[in-house]
C-alpha cells in the first residue's frame, strides 16, 4: 500500500498508487472517461480516496480556461420552487464534482446579461437559465464567445441561439389537467390568476387552460383572466400578495368565481388567504388549484390541489445536458427535454355545490 505523509498529494502520486499514467488520472479528473475501463476508474477513485487527493482548482482553471462551476439564474428564490430546484441541481452537480453559483434575475434581461458576463469572466462556461423569457437576445454575445446555456422551464423558441438546450415540464398539459379537474367537479365560473403571461412557461400554462375550456365546448370569454393578459409585471417576488389581491377584486364582481386556477403554488397560497379574508372556506365555497407542488402545498389547511413537477428528474436532466456541453461530449444543434407533470388532488378542490 502506498502512503504519503506530505501536506499536498499530487496527481503523480495518485497515478503511482493506481498503477496508471498521470495523463490517465488527468483524463479521469476532467471527465474524459468514455473509453476508460471500469477497473481503471475504480483504481483511480480508490487511490484518490486513500491518499486524500484534492485537485488544484486554480491550476485546472489556468490549463482549461474554466472551472468546475456552473451558474444557475432563477427569477427569485422568494418562490420556494426555485429554492427546491436549486437544491436538486446542486445535488446532481456535486455528485459529478461541480459546484453551483446562484443568481436571482427577477426576469430582467439586463440583469441576466450582466450575470452571464460576470460568470464568463470568472471562468464559468455553463449556466442553467430559468427566467423563461421568450427572447434570449441579451445572451447572444456571451453564447457566441462559448458560453453553454440550458434553458429551464421553457420550450424552444424560433430565434433561440444555436446549441441552446431546453428542459421543461409540459406546462400546457399540466394546466389542462388542473382545469379539466375543476370542470369535472362541475365548476363553470372560475378565474385564471397570474402575473404577466409574457414568459414562455406562463404562456404555455395559459394555453393549457384555454385549450381545456374550449375542448369542453365553453368560451374563454365566460372566464376571468386576472390581471389582463397584457400585464407587464411578473410578480415573482410577491405572487402570494398578487393572488390575495385578485380574490378581493374577483369576489366583488356580480358573478364571482366558484373556482380559481392560480399560475403556481405561491400564487395559490395567496388566493387561499384571500378566500379566508372574505370569510369563505377554501374547497367548500371556492376551489383553488396551484402548480409546482412545493413543500408548503401539502402543509396548508386545506392541503392544496396542484400540478406536480418532477423536480429531481428535471434537475438531473438540466445538469446532465449542461455537463455534456461543457465537457465537449455533445455539440451541434440543441435539443428539448420535456417531462410529464402529474395532477395531485387534495382538499382545496371539491364539487361545485
Amino acid at each position: 500500500m502506498h502512503r504519503y505523509t506530505g501536506a499536498v498529494v499530487t496527481i503523480y502520486q495518485v497515478a503511482e498508487a493506481a498503477g496508471v499514467s498521470p495523463s490517465t488520472v488527468s483524463n479521469y479528473l476532467n471527465g474524459r472517461v468514455g473509453r476508460m475501463q471500469a477497473g481503471t476508474r475504480t483504481r483511480i477513485e480508490q487511490a484518490i480516496t486513500r491518499l486524500g487527493y484534492r485537485p488544484n482548482q486554480a491550476a485546472r482553471q489556468l490549463r482549461t480556461g474554466r472551472t468546475r462551476v456552473i451558474g444557475l439564474v432563477v427569477p427569485s428564490v422568494a418562490n420556494p420552487f426555485w429554492g427546491s430546484f436549486a437544491r436538486h441541481l446542486e445535488g446532481a452537480a456535486l455528485a459529478e464534482g461541480y459546484r453551483v453559483l446562484l443568481c436571482n434575475s427577477e426576469r430582467d434581461p439586463e440583469r441576466e446579461r450582466s450575470y452571464l458576463e460576470e460568470l464568463w469572466d470568472d471562468g464559468v462556461r455553463g449556466v442553467v437559465l430559468c427566467s423563461a423569457l421568450p427572447s434570449l437576445a441579451h445572451a447572444t454575445a456571451v453564447v457566441e464567445r462559448g458560453m453553454h446555456l440550458v434553458a429551464f422551464d421553457r420550450i424552444a423558441q424560433p430565434d433561440d441561439p444555436p446549441g441552446l438546450t431546453d428542459v421543461a415540464v409540459d406546462n400546457a398539459l399540466g394546466m389542462a389537467l388542473a382545469t379539466r379537474h375543476l370542470l369535472e367537479l362541475g365548476h363553470r365560473r372560475f378565474a385564471f390568476v397570474s402575473g404577466s403571461l409574457r414568459s414562455v412557461n406562463r404562456a404555455e400554462r395559459f394555453r393549457g387552460f384555454r385549450g381545456a375550456i374550449e375542448a369542453a365546448g365553453l368560451s374563454l370569454s365566460d372566464f376571468v383572466v386576472w390581471p389582463a393578459p397584457e400585464a407587464e409585471a411578473y410578480g415573482d417576488v410577491d405572487l402570494a400578495g398578487l393572488g390575495r389581491a385578485a380574490v378581493a377584486e374577483l369576489l366583488a364582481r356580480p358573478r364571482p368565481p366558484t373556482a380559481i386556477v392560480a399560475i403556481n403554488d405561491l400564487c395559490a397560497l395567496g388566493v387561499c388567504a384571500g378566500v379566508r379574508d372574505a370569510g369563505l372556506t377554501v374547497g367548500t365555497d371556492i376551489s383553488v388549484t396551484g402548480f409546482d407542488d412545493i413543500m408548503l402545498a401539502d402543509l396548508v389547511a386545506p392541503p392544496l390541489t396542484t400540478v406536480r413537477q418532477p423536480l429531481p428528474q428535471l434537475a438531473a436532466a438540466a445538469f446532465s445536458q449542461l455537463r455534456q456541453r461543457v465537457e465537449g461530449e455533445t455539440s451541434g444543434p440543441g435539443q428539448s427535454v420535456l417531462l410529464r407533470p402529474d395532477l395531485i388532488v387534495r382538499a382545496s378542490t371539491a364539487p361545485h355545490a
